[in-house]
């Protein structure tokens, strides 16, 4: 197998005496569909912001991509390739879904000013295209602050995608939105990560979307990975059903 994309050794963080990463191994290869699955406060989001350079770990490393992280800002990390999408989309609320776009292409090409019009700054062809691949060219022109709450999310990604990420990590891209959407919002945003070639790996408690759109389950347990592997793997086995899914009849 090829060097992962995203390598984790001995990563250990505590807070107070809480231990929130207990000597954490983990490796993501490209091309994989990473679901991690917890109880809050398992330590899931904690690792993520570990790796994606918001928060220090008291030891171990991170590697992305060849390069090691671990002391890495989160802009500097994202201008090495890792995208992430948050639990609550961070957008430019007072700007229009083409815009929000616009910005993040900017920001990538160091090309944000406010003495150059948006419009001039970037290609207007990859803004159209990336809405387009998501589902938002008809909502081109409104506010982002006013989209549905599946909208959002897909915007947030399509966000992280302007910014031609190796690797996205996504905080439970389908909290919020309705049952009845959540399938059709994980499609398109799979396919449209699939159609890019991006790696992923997100949060997510539902198990039926965990079961369709992942490729690998890592279930986390009290700071540390308690199982790693096949979806019908981990979520079949006991420690997993009675511990994280809730299965009282294990």
């Amino acid at each position: 197998m090829s060097e992962p994309i995203l390598k984790a050794k001995d990563v250990c963080l505590s807070f107070g005496g809480v231990v929130a990463a207990d000597h954490i191994d983990f490796e993501l290869h490209e091309g994989e569909r990473l679901a991690v699955i917890g109880q809050n406060g398992a330590g899931k989001t904690t690792f993520i912001n570990i790796c994606t350079g918001y928060l220090k770990p008291d030891a171990g490393r991170i590697v992305f991509n060849g390069k090691d992280i671990t002391a890495k800002s989160p802009r500097n990390i994202v201008r090495l390739g890792m995208g992430r999408s948050f639990q609550l989309p961070q957008l430019f609320v007072d700007h229009t879904v083409q815009q929000c776009l616009e910005i993040a292409a900017a920001a990538r090409s160091g090309k944000l000013s406010w003495l150059t019009p948006l419009s001039q700054s970037v290609s207007h062809s990859e803004v159209l295209e990336t809405m387009e691949l998501v589902g938002l060219r008809d909502k081109a022109g409104e506010l982002s602050g006013a989209l549905p709450e599946g909208h959002k999310k897909l915007l947030d990604v399509a966000m992280a995608l302007m910014l031609k990420p190796k690797l996205i990590i996504m905080d439970e891209p389908t909290s919020g939105v309705s049952s009845e959407d959540k399938h059709g919002l994980m499609a398109l945003i799979m396919q449209a990560l699939d159609e890019r070639k991006v790696t992923s790996w997100f949060v997510e408690h539902d198990v039926d979307i965990v079961s369709q759109y992942a490729t690998r389950v890592a279930a986390w347990i009290s700071g540390q990975i308690a199982a790693d592997g096949a979806p019908s793997d981990v979520l079949s086995n006991p420690q997993i059903k009675k511990e994280v899914l809730g299965d009282m009849t294990c």
